[in-house]
Parts: structure tokens; C-alpha cells; sequence
């Protein structure tokens, strides 16, 4: 586990090296390797609106993937956790589509006249 630590306690030692330590640390955890990973939830509080970004493409270097950042003070480790669980079992979201893509979907599922809302897993 990663020591639960003030940014910049440790000379040379902020935000980003914490995060490479943790997620190497859960990837081994987990027994999946980088290339596993579609999608991150990072949770911030005293940063920038791009910590998941430096923290996750810079310091383990995963890019090509979406990253959440979550600043919700002190509910973000949970609300992080809880977005992530969500995105993993694939937790049906409403999502408004264009009247266009309405219909398109509408004519592959053979149907007529249906909500404007699209009930689709959430897809990041």
C-alpha cells in the first residue's frame, strides 16, 4: 500500500510518484498488466483540473485512454471508487440522442415511435 501522505512531504517525492506507486502496485494486485486498462477514475483534491492526466499518461504511462478526474472534496476517494465500479459493471446510463441517431436506432431494432432517451451502458 501506498503511505497516505501530503503531497511534496517527501523531497522529490508529489502527487504524480504516489500515483505510479499505487497503480503499479494494483495493477500487480489485480494481475493485469496496462494494456487491461480502458478507462481511469482519478481522484484529486489540491490540484489541477488535469491531475488524473500527469498522474496516470505521465507516471505510468497509459495513454490512449479516457480519464475521469473527480474533485468532489472530501467524498472524492468514494465518489472516484464509486465511478469506477460503475464503468466496470457497466451500469446502464440515459443518454440523449439526436433525433437523427434516434431514428437510425429505432429502424435497426425494428421500432417505431420510441422515448428520445436511449437506455446504452455508459461507454467513456
Amino acid at each position: 500500500m501506498t503511505k497516505f501522505e501530503k503531497p511534496g512531504a517527501r523531497e522529490n517525492f508529489d502527487y504524480p510518484d504516489m500515483a505510479k506507486e499505487a497503480g503499479q502496485k494494483a495493477l500487480s494486485d489485480a494481475g493485469i498488466s496496462y494494456s487491461d486498462v480502458k478507462q481511469a477514475c482519478v481522484g484529486y483534491v489540491y490540484g489541477d483540473s488535469t491531475c488524473g492526466q500527469r498522474a496516470i499518461y505521465h507516471s505510468l504511462g497509459m495513454t490512449g485512454i479516457p480519464i475521469i478526474n473527480v474533485n468532489n472534496n472530501c467524498s472524492t476517494g468514494s465518489t472516484a471508487l464509486f465511478m469506477a465500479r460503475q464503468l466496470i459493471l457497466g451500469v446502464p446510463t440515459f443518454l440523449k440522442t439526436e433525433q437523427g441517431e434516434r431514428e437510425k436506432r429505432e429502424k435497426e431494432m425494428g421500432k417505431k415511435n420510441s422515448s428520445t432517451y436511449l437506455q446504452s451502458p455508459l461507454h467513456l
